[in-house]
């Protein structure tokens, strides 16, 4: 097992998939803030700012209150684009030699770029939802929300894991 420090750096273009999640992630993400911006005068001086896990509004605050999930959005996404970026930093299991490097640098990319798009569309969803309920066009993201979030995110590592298992990086 190599230290991270003695990893080698290997540059790896990115994937056909990295770049259409990163499409998807930026669009919605860029999309929810200019969406935000575009109603900013019409949305009333109270708006939604927290949900249950029923998806129903359990406390409202003002509009201002509305720029705190794009500002943990850039948050992440700075953050997460830079663990994207050198995966060489990243925690892999013993069986990580240079011959394999390659591999597991570019699964782990691939997890961390899902992982750092699905953030960013969870975030643009429940901003569109609260400036939408705020301007009285919805009622709350609904019941369904929080088990199709959490369906997403598993259904994509599972995805992650299945393609460890055609690559022969998971070994058991």
């Amino acid at each position: 097992m190599l230290s991270p420090s003695k990893r080698p750096k290997i540059k790896i273009p990115k994937t056909k998939s990295e770049w259409m999640w990163d499409i998807a992630g930026y669009a919605m993400y860029i999309g929810s803030i200019i969406f935000l911006l575009f109603h900013w005068s019409d949305i009333p001086d109270k708006v939604p700012a927290h949900y249950n896990a029923l998806g129903e509004i359990d406390r409202w605050g003002s509009k201002t209150e509305l720029f705190i999930l794009p500002a943990v959005g850039v948050f992440l996404l700075i953050f997460m684009q830079l663990f994207e970026k050198f995966p060489e930093s990243h925690n892999y299991p013993q069986r990580f030699n240079e011959h394999n490097a390659k591999q597991f640098y570019l699964l782990s990319r691939k997890m961390m770029n899902r992982l750092k798009n699905i953030c960013l569309i969870i975030f643009a969803s429940i901003l569109y939802e609260s400036v939408s309920i705020a301007l009285g066009w919805g009622e709350g993201l609904g019941v369904w929300f929080l088990p199709l979030t959490l369906f997403g995110c598993c259904l994509s590592y599972c995805f992650i894991l299945n393609s460890a298992e055609k690559n022969k990086i998971m070994v058991r």
